[in-house]
């Protein structure tokens, strides 16, 4: 019985090291690149060209409008000489209440773009960030990083970076809807 036990024991040893070394090959240890997620995904062209479409009209209304006040404006410089004082006065008034509405209109554009850009951002945040869970629990990752180029991952193999599979099956995904 002696002379069984150490082959068997020594067979089980390397069996142990080898299925060790062997579970330790595939890494439970992966990330993503937000950023190259981000820019490589196909909704995200499709959400920019959308947002930049609606930016440029905002932009246009708010250009046509500081036109029209400068062309008033111009006028006004041209006629003041041949009005009264009451009429300057009720023409000055009336330049600076619509340069304050043109001003406020601005704002309230820029609020816009800058909420609309954000809720933009977010929803291709979402998608990603709903992929990637569906993706780490379909293959079994404890955990999935994300990278973002600000230092949470400072290095990391090639073999952990699931990145480019992440984001063609992202597009696939996308663009099969």
């Amino acid at each position: 019985m002696n002379k069984l036990a150490l082959p068997i024991s020594i067979l089980a040893l390397l069996a142990s090291v080898f299925l060790f070394f062997y579970s330790q090959s595939k890494s439970d240890l992966v990330y993503v690149d937000i950023n190259k997620l981000v820019e490589g995904y196909d909704r995200t062209a499709k959400e920019r060209e959308a947002f930049d479409k609606k930016t440029t009209t905002l932009k246009a209304n708010v250009d046509s409008l500081m036109v029209n006040w400068q062309n008033e404006l111009k006028t006004y410089e041209k006629e003041r000489s041949s009005m009264t004082k009451k009429e300057l006065k009720l023409k000055q008034e009336l330049l600076q209440n619509k340069q304050q509405q043109i001003n406020n209109y601005q704002q309230a554009i820029q609020k816009q773009i800058q909420e609309e850009d954000q809720k933009m951002t977010q929803t291709v945040i979402n998608d990603i960030n709903d992929y990637v869970k569906d993706y780490g629990k379909q293959k079994g990752y404890t955990i999935i990083f994300g990278a973002s180029g600000s230092g949470n991952i400072m290095y990391a193999g090639d073999a952990s970076d699931l990145t480019p599979i992440i984001l063609e099956g992202l597009n696939a995904d996308y663009n099969g809807k």
